[in-house]
């Protein structure tokens, strides 16, 4: 039985006109029901008649992912572990800003990149996720924040920008990926900007060629090293890409005036955080181009990192703004909850 989640807008036409064997039109009712109004059963569409709900109902279904646990932090984070059709586990985090949240994403069931530093990539790769286990998680982050009193159904909402950032390397999965990307924006949708979109990668070339084609979101670089060698030995899977042929791709990557593309970099204490390290960085990176992010690493057990002096990450942000390279620290949100990616599934399982 098909899951109407998984259907594009262009799908979900042709199965209403071929499958259903009904006018154009209902396309634009459904696709409202299903993403705008978040209505999980046929019989709640009650602007179509009893017969053809029933023959709906009978052809497909509208499954969203169930939460399995939830976690709310002091600063108002929420983490929610998800669990999907065949009983996989992932992740989701709603970030509070203002009056409104951004939401991180997952993309994958685990992840292949085994990055040294995160709980993820311990937990290994399982599948990729469907484009209705991507958009289900806003589905279900919107409810969750709605029935908690942030907005209303009818009014905007309460979540205002998506990154994929969550478990699993989003450019491994790439086609739901964009597939995705492609039916936010719709207007009888979840109306959500490609300008609210920022999809984070360890960054493939031939994959980030394709994004940059089709204009629908920029990429967040999880660089977390300067130099080819340090990044060899903490993402020995990312750096099998040579640090200059993704530079390169980054300098092609195309750019709408005032956009810039973000460099995540994870400080670990020791590893990756001296002054020395932030001088190679601001070498490395294109100033008109490129915004640095940067995130102190939450010690986490089990993982062989510290996390490094606040006041070192204070030096590396004003040594790269001694360069001219524009940088700010990111907030830690959620610590209280290990809101870190993979963290709550692993302690489930």
């Amino acid at each position: 039985m098909i899951n109407l989640l998984d259907l594009t807008y262009s799908e979900l036409e042709a199965f209403v006109v071929e499958d259903l064997k009904q006018p154009r039109f209902r396309t634009d009712q459904i696709f409202q029901w299903i993403w705008q109004k978040g209505v999980r059963d046929f019989a709640s569409m009650t602007n179509m008649g009893k017969a053809l709900r029933e023959k709906m109902a009978a052809m497909a279904s509208i499954t969203w992912p169930e939460i399995a646990k939830a976690q709310e932090s002091r600063d108002g984070t929420v983490k929610l572990l998800l669990r999907l059709h065949d009983g996989k586990l992932v992740e989701t985090v709603l970030i509070p800003f203002k009056e409104r949240f951004s939401q991180c994403l997952s993309t994958q069931v685990g992840c292949a990149m085994a990055c040294k530093f995160c709980n993820t990539g311990l937990l290994g790769f399982e599948r990729n996720m469907t484009m209705g286990e991507i958009l289900g998680q806003v589905l279900v982050g919107r409810k969750f924040l709605l029935d908690k009193g942030f907005g209303k159904l009818e009014g905007p909402n309460p979540i205002r920008n998506l990154v994929y950032m969550g478990m699993g390397e989003p450019l491994m999965n790439l086609d739901n990926l964009l597939r995705a990307l492609e039916t936010l924006p719709h207007e009888n949708g979840l109306s959500i900007s490609w300008r609210r979109s920022m999809v984070s990668t360890v960054g493939f070339p031939k994959q980030l060629r394709i994004l940059g084609k089709t204009e629908l979101a920029l990429p967040a670089i999880s660089l977390h090293a300067p130099t080819q060698e340090l990044r060899a030995e903490i993402m020995p899977k990312a750096a099998r890409t040579p640090l200059d042929e993704l530079m390169q791709c980054l300098a092609e990557f195309p750019l709408r005036p005032r956009e810039r593309i973000t460099f995540e970099y994870l400080l670990l204490k020791g590893v990756n955080d001296s002054l020395e390290h932030a001088d190679q960085l601001a070498k490395l990176v294109d100033k008109s181009r490129i915004k640095v992010n940067l995130i102190a690493y939450n010690a986490t057990e089990g993982m062989p990192y510290g996390a490094p002096d606040r006041e070192q990450v204070e030096a590396f942000e004003k040594r790269l703004w001694k360069h001219g390279v524009t940088a700010f620290i990111r907030r830690s949100m959620g610590a209280d909850i290990k809101a870190a990616c993979g963290q709550l599934k692993a302690s489930e399982q």
